[in-house]
Parts: C-alpha cells; sequence; structure tokens
C-alpha cells in the first residue's frame, strides 16, 4: 500500500509540475518579442490557469525585480541560453534599511512554477545580505540555471513547501542556501565564494526533510579552505548530503552549531557516501549523522515531496 501510495504521488507530481505548455509568450530586449521585460510577459498571465503558459526569454540582460504573484500557476519560464539570459538586480539589506527578504531579484509566490536555462543574479556589492531568489510557492522547479550572489544567494521562505533544483549552478559567500522549505538539489554545482558557510536551514521541527544534496559537486574560488557544510538557523535544521563530491575547502568538522550548543541536541545533519578530500568523516562533529544505506536508500523524490496526510501539503 505504502508503495502503491508512493507511485501517485509521484505521478502527480509529474503531472502537476511537468504539464506541456500550451501557450507561449516570447520576451526579448530588442522588441522583437511581445514584451519587452519578463515582468511585463508575467502580469499577462491569467490568474489561477489550469493550463501552462511558456515565457520564453531570449537573450539579454534583464535588470529587473521580478515578483510570480500567488494567484498565478502553471508558469514557465524559459531562457534561450543560460549564461546569455541574464535577470539581475542589486539590492542589498542595507540600502535604506531594506533588510535581507526584500532584497530579492526574483520572488516566487504562485505554485507549480517552473524556471529553465537561465541565470538569475544579485550583482549588489559586498555590503549586506543580498537574495537572488526569493521563493514562497509550492512546488517549484529550477532546471539547468544559475543563481549568482554573495550572501543569502537563495532565501526558501515557505515552511512545507517543496523545490527541486536539477543540474543548477549555485555559489555564494555565507548562508547562501536558507530558509525552511523542502528541497531537492539534484547534479548541482555548490560553489564557496568566501570561507564562510553554505546552508543555513530553518526546517519546522514537523518536516521531515529539509535539504536534500544529491549527486552534487562542491567547489570553492581559489584560496578558500575553511567552509562548513551548514549552521542551523534555526533549532531542528535538516540537512542531508548524499553522494555528493566534496572538495577539500570543507572543514574536517563539517558542521557548525552557530555559537549555541543547543543546536547540538536539535539539528538533523547527516551525509551518506561523499567522496572527494572534503568528505572524510573521522573528525566530523559528533551530533552529526552518517546515514545507513537502508536510510539513504529511503530518500527518494515520493518520500521527500509526498510522505503527508494530505496529497500536497505537508
Amino acid at each position: 500500500m505504502k508503495r502503491l501510495f508512493g507511485m501517485v504521488c509521484l505521478m502527480l507530481f509529474a503531472v502537476t509540475v511537468w504539464g506541456q505548455g500550451q501557450d507561449t509568450i516570447i520576451v526579448s530586449r530588442d522588441g522583437t518579442g511581445k514584451y519587452r521585460t519578463v515582468q511585463e510577459a508575467i502580469e499577462s498571465a491569467r490568474a489561477f490557469m489550469d493550463y501552462t503558459v511558456t515565457i520564453y526569454v531570449k537573450n539579454g540582460t534583464y535588470k529587473e525585480k521580478i515578483v510570480v504573484p500567488a494567484w498565478l500557476e502553471n508558469i514557465e519560464i524559459i531562457g534561450e541560453d543560460k549564461d546569455k539570459t541574464i535577470i539581475t538586480y542589486d539590492d542589498h539589506a542595507n540600502i535604506n534599511k531594506m533588510g535581507t527578504f526584500r532584497t530579492y531579484s526574483v520572488k516566487v509566490e504562485g505554485n507549480n512554477i517552473t524556471f529553465r536555462n537561465l541565470t538569475i543574479e544579485n550583482n549588489a556589492a559586498q555590503l549586506g545580505q543580498a537574495v537572488a531568489l526569493h521563493t514562497e510557492g509550492d512546488r517549484l522547479k529550477f532546471i539547468n540555471c544559475r543563481f549568482l550572489g554573495n550572501q543569502d544567494t537563495i532565501y526558501t521562505g515557505a515552511k512545507f513547501a517543496r523545490l527541486y533544483f536539477k543540474d543548477c549552478y549555485i555559489e555564494g559567500t555565507t548562508d547562501f542556501i536558507f530558509g525552511s522549505s523542502t528541497a531537492l538539489f539534484e547534479d548541482c554545482t555548490i560553489h564557496s565564494k568566501r570561507n564562510s558557510y553554505i546552508t543555513a536551514a530553518s526546517t519546522p521541527r514537523e518536516a521531515e526533510y529539509g535539504y536534500v544534496f544529491k549527486h552534487c559537486k562542491l567547489t570553492a574560488a581559489q584560496g578558500i579552505n575553511k567552509v562548513y557544510l551548514g549552521r542551523p538557523w534555526r533549532p531542528y535544521a535538516y540537512t542531508l548530503f548524499i553522494e555528493c563530491e566534496m572538495g577539500k575547502h570543507i572543514v574536517p568538522a563539517g558542521w557548525h552549531n552557530w555559537k549555541n550548543p543547543d543546536n547540538e541536541k536539535t539539528a538533523r545533519y547527516a551525509e551518506y557516501k561523499n567522496t572527494g578530500e572534503g568528505a572524510d568523516v573521522s573528525q566530523r562533529v559528533g551530533w552529526s549523522k552518517q546515514l545507513t544505506k537502508k536510510e539513504a536508500e529511503a530518500v527518494t523524490v515520493e518520500n521527500l515531496f509526498c510522505t503527508h496526510d494530505n496529497m500536497w501539503k505537508f
């Protein structure tokens, strides 16, 4: 019965999130598309659509502060080339006391939204927190995208929301993947630009999973040699690295308690069969965990995204 439930969940996830597009809107900076900005194209879509609209964005630099509102669903935003289709802005937390959560370049509030083949960047000077991607919606997918920034590059803001990152490049300095959502990062490159921390999860106690990195590659800029896998932004933070390649910049201890020993009692930090110079677990902190084969095999798409009372709500 459990296996059947998992198969049904996966089928529904695929149908809902990977639906086929029916309408296509072209965006181009040179005026050859229907719209010249991505935000104009987003605002042209109907509320609560039951079919998929594709927004195709031609190569160019789009300096916009974009919001995909909560009343939009089933939107695919697809770039022409991930390296040449760039959405960028430059807000940071210390501009007019803006604070972290208003600094986003792209904020996604709607559900069932897909981004593919483009770059989302916050190119603010390193003067404070500066979010490139801020997510609030559920069932969001990011495929073959680049996320460029420094501190706080990706903020996953909604508790129990489900996010999927596939074949993405994510860079930053401090806590550059942070928040409370459940997110699977698969076959991604995670690049550290400073001696600091990669993740700062704030996973709710009730959530079975938080951040899962699977088959990812952890790299660093030249001279960077002291990077922690994560520190708990809130108690019960969950972060797992499974079969990832870790560079020598990862510190032997692996994890940090954010200078609060009480976090060691609740943080859910784990690893399984990672490789590379940074994957040696002989000196890992005692409050982190090495999964067994059986435990690792249980970390599936079905279990990450479908283990809850309601089919889509954790």
